[in-house]
């Protein structure tokens, strides 16, 4: 785990069930979210974890869209308002799950990080993974004591659009997003195709198993080193981007398991084509 990082990001089921059991449980987060919808609330109210606080990608975990991207970062006291709605408290640790690959679940795991909570975790495969394991759900909603966290910016390390630009001349910078979009073949969501020239292709699919769970941190290890990004010696920096700085924080977590910090965009593809002054690069090479 990369020093000044969140320790132990990950927490399987077995372990999260005895922890919720224990006398001091974690609080519960539920951030399902899909871009085509339903609405991610609606999920929740058919069935969540016991004891879990809904939390939404778009109004708690983001600010509004604009010129820095469809998902930038809430305001500090925005997110302080959020989470202590939700019940979140310094010193008491947090799960986030969804009901995916863990991509939401990573987003809300770095920005508790970067505003400065050093006790969050993903549960690992998420909801698929805590009824494989024979853990029940509910459709009852907790009562929610008031947190009392306070959100201080700056914990991890964020790219502005010419910090992306400059690391991926100088280091390595991921793209996160399907090979598809970043050859420029398509962009079902943003209003240009490509991708951030020098950036190279690195699709979350990779980061899991075909049960949503990461792979194990030597694999994760080795797909990064094929890509030119390792923990060793002599190699440069690394940052990561996406559409929307989403799908990136689940890269950035990956990278965290395989023992390399890295910077994440968060303004990333949407917010690097909201200037149309900005170049772009197609195909399957960097460029």
């Amino acid at each position: 785990m990369c020093a000044g990082w969140p320790a132990r990001p990950l927490i399987d089921a077995a372990s999260l069930a005895a922890g919720l059991a224990g006398g001091a449980p974690p609080v519960l987060l539920d951030v399902r979210w899909r871009l085509s919808g339903p609405p991610g609330i609606d999920s929740y109210r058919a069935g969540h974890l016991p004891g879990a606080v809904y939390v939404d990608l778009d109004a708690d975990l983001a600010g509004p869209p604009g010129s820095g991207g469809r998902h930038p970062l809430p305001a500090a006291a925005d997110f302080t308002a959020a989470m202590r709605r939700a019940g979140v408290r310094s010193g008491q640790p947090v799960v986030v799950y969804d009901d995916g690959d863990s991509t939401i679940a990573a987003r809300a795991w770095w920005t508790l990080a970067y505003f400065g909570h050093d006790q969050v975790r993903v549960l690992d495969g998420g909801l698929r993974a805590w009824t494989a394991a024979g853990q029940p759900v509910t459709t009852d909603e907790p009562p929610v004591a008031a947190g009392d966290f306070t959100a201080s910016a700056g914990h991890l390390p964020v790219l502005d659009a010419a910090g992306a630009a400059a690391l991926a001349r100088s280091g390595v910078l991921l793209d996160a997003r399907a090979p598809e979009r970043y050859r420029g073949e398509t962009e079902p969501v943003d209003r240009v195709a490509g991708h951030i020239p020098g950036a190279v292709s690195a699709p979350t699919a990779g980061n899991v198993a075909a049960d949503g769970r990461f792979r194990p941190p030597a694999e994760l290890r080795e797909r990064f080193a094929r890509l030119g990004v390792s923990a060793g010696p002599g190699t440069g920096p690394a940052g990561a981007y996406c559409g929307s700085g989403v799908t990136a924080a689940h890269e950035v977590l990956a990278l965290a398991l395989a023992g390399v910090p890295a910077a994440l965009y968060v303004g990333s593809w949407s917010g690097w084509t909201a200037d149309p002054g900005r170049p772009v690069a197609t195909g399957p090479d960097p460029g």
